[in-house]
């Protein structure tokens, strides 16, 4: 939970927390105050800058915090676009009921059943002769044996495709063809291809398929954002050792148990007088999460 908060060339600090716009909730970390060093010269080499930074030991924000709508306020809602209402995606035809035969039979002529289904799609869902027209001027389109988008819960899964992979496999049931297109991202003859490979345990399988599902949700859920006061402390900065751009190296100094340690590659000490004044990157951390069992380093 960290903030991305300030990139300034004022040489006082806190007068440059101004730049906040109103936030809801007040991350544990904020991470962080970029403070400009370098410049251009006339001769567009970059230059380093030697500015002293008055910088806050402790920042409070809560002035900034957004309170919510207000009484007397009206929320107004999100602009819709025509592709929000509608049944099908602003680049693909609505979807209609396709004729099965219909399918078949063009299947039949050696064509993909996920271009026949476009085809048909195309023309009506039914006109073997139009779509078979449809097919010649473009079966060299790039999204021609693509599935077409659906309505339904998945979209990646056309009912359409599982109806007439149900019909023309005939050992497969509707549930165990949608998740093989599942898993083959709605492709036909790869799912098709996914079930014989997978008769001797067919329903073993699939319960893999929605074990790992059931996993990728979890793992893609929202994480539980953390609040708290909205005062934080300056808990880490990282400075520049060396007098250009060109040479040098950065180092890192963290607050700790109330000391300052120097993190100077392998090199690790206790810091008597950190450069505060002179940093490129200062850390701050919510004062009231300090100590908390996630705030550690």
């Amino acid at each position: 939970e960290t903030l991305a908060v300030i990139s300034c060339k004022d040489s006082n600090l806190a007068s440059s927390a101004a730049f906040f716009a109103n936030f809801h909730l007040s991350p544990s970390i904020i991470y962080s105050i970029q403070v400009q060093r370098y410049e251009l010269g006339p001769d567009w080499t970059p230059r380093k800058l030697e500015v002293n930074i008055e910088v806050p030991g402790e920042i409070d924000l809560n002035h900034l915090k957004s309170k919510g709508p207000q009484d007397g306020e009206d929320i107004v809602p999100d602009d819709k676009t025509d592709s929000d209402t509608s049944n099908g995606s602003p680049d693909e035809p609505n979807q209609i009921n396709i004729d099965e035969a219909a399918v078949a039979q063009l299947m039949d002529m050696g064509f993909g059943m996920n271009g026949c289904i476009r085809a048909l799609n195309a023309v009506g869902g039914s006109n073997v002769e139009l779509a078979m027209n449809w097919i010649f001027e473009h079966n060299g389109d790039s999204d021609f044996n693509d599935p077409l988008s659906s309505p339904s819960s998945d979209p990646s899964i056309e009912e359409g495709v599982v109806s007439s992979l149900v019909q023309n496999l005939g050992c497969f049931t509707g549930d165990q063809v949608r998740a093989a297109l599942q898993e083959c991202d709605g492709a036909a003859d790869r799912a098709a291809d996914w079930l014989f490979s997978h008769m001797d345990d067919i329903d073993g399988a699939i319960a893999q398929l929605q074990k790992k599902s059931i996993d990728t949700q979890k793992h893609h859920s929202p994480p539980v954002l953390e609040d708290g006061d909205g005062r934080y402390r300056l808990t880490g900065l990282v400075s520049h050792i060396g007098k250009n751009t060109g040479s040098g190296h950065y180092v890192a100094h963290l607050r700790k148990d109330e000391q300052w340690v120097i993190f100077n590659d392998e090199k690790v000490a206790i810091s008597e007088n950190p450069p505060t004044p002179h940093a490129y990157l200062y850390l701050y951390q919510r004062i009231d999460s300090i100590g908390s069992q996630n705030s550690s380093y």
